[in-house]
């Protein structure tokens, strides 16, 4: 019987490890015993897992996770949204409900009026421009009447909207009961932000600046979302009471904000709200919730 300690077999182990180049610094072994002999033998441990790293958050997916329990806590089935910052191509869109347009189609009809003028090679009249103002600015209803004439009524803004794009609006000839959905606005802003897009920089710079002119009784809905470092803000806002809905009230906001980093199209469609005021706080309320948390994804 051999002594308890180091057997032969553990020395001879030992020995062709630093043979084979494996100093006490180099390698680390473990002693262990056996129900052989009762002496220890000696094994290599396992090499230590290098640890996995954390996989990246998804922020948009988790930004949207939050808007939209929010737009249904707020809501209640008769709220959506549509969000798309041009700069860093974020975009969400929550519901898909079609919404009566109310006003906010004016910046459609007067979008259908400078592409026309702009596919036959003239400029928009003086008359017509006095109505665009009063149309965007003031949402005065008988001069977009006027421009809606202008532009072929319905069938025009059908085939404008055909060149911008969007694929969820329905004018009718009674324009503000036209159906739009938020996602579809954010198109129709989309195309007239790009440079590259159908109307061309003059046609833009005009309708976003009138954008920019809106009366201080009609400033509201999406400025709401602006900061400090905000640069820029373009809206159009559309009200309503529905008779359908016991004459409860629409309110709808789009809108453009430029700041660092970002440049936010917003489109926030709601109804059956009990008051004008109510609409609008609900409204406004959503669009500062969503680009707070949209404003907190990182820069790629």
């Amino acid at each position: 019987m051999t002594k308890r300690g180091v057997s032969r077999r553990g020395v001879l182990a030992g020995a062709l490890l630093a043979l084979a180049g494996g100093g006490v610094a180099e390698a680390t072994v473990i002693w262990r015993h056996t129900r052989g002999d009762g002496g220890p033998t000696l094994a290599a441990s396992a090499p230590t897992a290098s640890p996995t790293p954390s996989p990246t958050p998804d922020y948009l997916a988790l930004a949207r996770e939050k808007i939209e329990a929010q737009v249904q806590k707020i809501g209640k089935g008769h709220l959506t949204l549509a969000v798309h910052d041009r700069l860093s191509d974020i975009a969400l869109t929550v519901g898909t409900t079609r919404f009566p347009t109310a006003s906010i189609i004016k910046v459609d009809i007067l979008a259908a009026l400078l592409l026309r003028a702009q596919q036959k090679n003239q400029k928009i009249t003086e008359n017509d421009k006095r109505r665009a103002k009063l149309s965007i600015t003031l949402s005065d209803n008988d001069a977009t009447t006027a421009l809606f004439g202008r532009i072929g009524g319905t069938s025009g803004l059908n085939a404008a909207n055909k060149t911008f794009g969007m694929k969820q609006t329905s004018p009718k000839s009674a324009w503000g009961t036209s159906t739009t959905t938020a996602a579809d606005q954010i198109r129709l802003l989309t195309t007239l932000t790009d440079e590259a897009g159908p109307l061309a920089a003059a046609g833009r710079d005009y309708l976003f600046g009138l954008m920019s002119q809106v009366d201080k009784e009609q400033d509201w809905g999406v400025p709401a979302a602006a900061t400090a470092d905000t640069t820029e803000v373009y809206v159009k806002n559309g009200w309503v009471p529905v008779s359908e809905d016991d004459g409860l009230w629409q309110v709808n906001s789009i809108g453009r904000l430029v700041e660092p980093g970002h440049d936010w199209l917003v489109a926030v469609l709601s109804n059956h709200h009990k008051s004008q005021p109510n609409g609008v706080k609900m409204v406004e309320t959503i669009a500062k919730y969503a680009l707070t948390e949209l404003r907190k994804i990182p820069a790629v």
